[in-house]
């Protein structure tokens, strides 16, 4: 898994959610999430849509095992691969908006570029 950050979670819990996440991202485009879970969330996002540019089986197999919904990895693979295919990395922007209001915590929009 990329990155070193725990989350506060154990491992299978941190990975469900990270699965959850990248889901939802690419259902709906973008997310409001905390600045650590989005910086998570985007190297994940961004290795997805790296295996749909490619064309093999291989690749295929990988987003359909990491997306939750196979909908949504249809789209990455037929939508998303060619869409960035002249493009090499970058897939994703995070604008921060300030602190939640009932723990400070510093949140942020992840959405696709």
């Amino acid at each position: 898994m990329p990155g070193t950050r725990k989350l506060g979670r154990t491992s299978d819990h941190r990975n469900a959610m990270l699965r959850a996440m990248v889901t939802y991202l690419f259902e709906n485009g973008k997310i409001e999430t905390t600045v650590t879970r989005a910086k998570e969330v985007r190297s994940m996002a961004e290795k997805m849509v790296t295996l749909g540019k490619r064309e093999d089986l291989h690749a295929k197999r990988q987003v359909f095992s990491y997306i939750t919904k196979e909908t949504v990895a249809k789209k990455v693979i037929d939508e998303y691969g060619p869409k960035y295919a002249d493009r090499n990395g970058g897939y994703t922007r995070i604008i921060k908006t300030g602190a939640r209001r009932g723990d400070a915590a510093e949140m942020a929009i992840i959405e696709l570029v």
